[in-house]
């Protein structure tokens, strides 16, 4: 199942009755990754007086992982409506981090959840995406001689070699699309290399 994820990071800005929300929006692949990132906007924008996120990691339409945060509006009108733009959006391995600046004007409870959506709609427009496509970690262990018969295999099935080791034996870690996994697994026990799933 592939799925769209961030390219690069996007901001957009928008401003409602005088109060700023600038939005962000980058992929990312764990909750620690997101939230070190959260702590470097904070950092950027010290003064601001939230800075309100949500998160989709994995497939969109099951995400493995979500979270949000309000950072001190009141629950449910900042990272809910950000996170319900993540999921009308169907991109994954995704954040959106929205800062506020207090233009001294209440929004309302109302007025504070379409802002918040608005934000990251806007920023959602402007993020460029491409395909996901899952993958796979297999670790390899052959004889030397069957070195390059593998490396042609990874060749073949779109593979990429991510380590290797040589001991008695070559031990190679590889991932590939895990569509292609299956192909790649009958032609390794064809030739009886030994390959394991991290």
């Amino acid at each position: 199942m592939t799925y769209p994820v961030p390219v690069e990071e996007s901001v957009a800005e928008i401003e409602i009755k005088k109060s700023r929300f600038i939005a962000y929006a980058r992929g990312i692949e764990t909750r620690e990754q997101g939230m070190s990132w959260l702590e470097e906007i904070k950092q950027q924008y010290p003064d601001a007086r939230h800075h309100c996120w949500a998160y989709l990691i994995g497939n969109p339409q099951c995400a493995a992982n979500a979270g949000m945060g309000d950072d001190g509006e009141p629950s449910g009108t900042a990272g809910k409506p950000i996170l319900n733009v993540l999921q009308h959006k169907g991109v994954g391995d995704i954040m959106i981090i929205v800062v506020r600046y207090f233009g001294g004007i209440k929004l309302g409870a109302g007025g504070l959840t379409r802002a918040y959506g608005q934000a990251a709609q806007a920023v959602m427009e402007v993020l460029l995406t491409i395909q996901q496509v899952p993958q796979t970690k297999i670790v390899v262990e052959c004889d030397f001689s069957q070195e390059q018969y593998i490396r042609h295999l990874t060749q073949q099935h779109e593979a990429e070699v991510l380590q290797v080791d040589y001991a008695q034996q070559v031990s190679l870690i590889i991932t590939l699309p895990t569509e292609n996994c299956s192909a790649f697994q009958a032609q390794l026990e064809a030739n009886n290399c030994r390959y394991q799933l991290p």
